[in-house]
């Protein structure tokens, strides 16, 4: 999760400079950005191909993920065409994982469940605030056709 403190509002600010002085070069942001996450991409074995890239196509389309490539037999999804979640058929599913997506508002949190839910995914935690976590942790969780856990999930206080 990026940090909402004074580190993201200097790269707001220097964004804001680059615009104003014609250096539209967002390339120092975007590396701060991806050096803040610790992991690349992540990989999951499914039991049906088919049947997962409906759910995580139809799921995830509502936070502006979507299907990247494929790639003998794997399906990458992400945003701004880099795969991040890869998912295929393996000699079998994994365990079930608990995997948390990042939406962009509250609003998003309550399409991708409401899409979730349509595409076969059972309900494992409506949209709402988990306090427990952190007042602004608005999340809500399905579980996904091998079983994993899935949440959206968004740390801007109230819309």
């Amino acid at each position: 999760m990026l940090s909402r403190g004074p580190g993201l509002l200097w790269l707001v600010i220097i964004a804001a400079v680059e615009i104003v002085f014609g250096h539209v070069s967002f390339r120092p942001v975007l590396n701060w950005i991806e050096a803040a996450m610790i992991i690349d991409h992540i990989g999951l074995a499914v039991s049906d191909y088919g049947r997962s890239l409906q759910f995580f196509q139809k799921a995830l389309a509502p936070l502006g993920i979507e299907l990247v490539m494929e790639v003998e037999g794997w399906a990458g999804l992400g945003r701004g065409g880099k795969p991040e979640f890869w998912f295929g058929t393996h000699t079998g599913a994994q365990q079930p994982m608990h995997i948390a997506f990042a939406a962009q508002s509250r609003e998003q949190v309550r399409a991708f469940f409401a899409a979730a839910l349509a595409a076969g995914g059972k309900d494992n935690g409506p949209p709402g605030v988990r306090e427990i976590y952190h007042p602004n942790y608005y999340a809500a969780f399905v579980i996904g056709p091998d079983g994993h856990n899935i949440e959206a999930v968004s740390h801007t206080p109230g819309d």
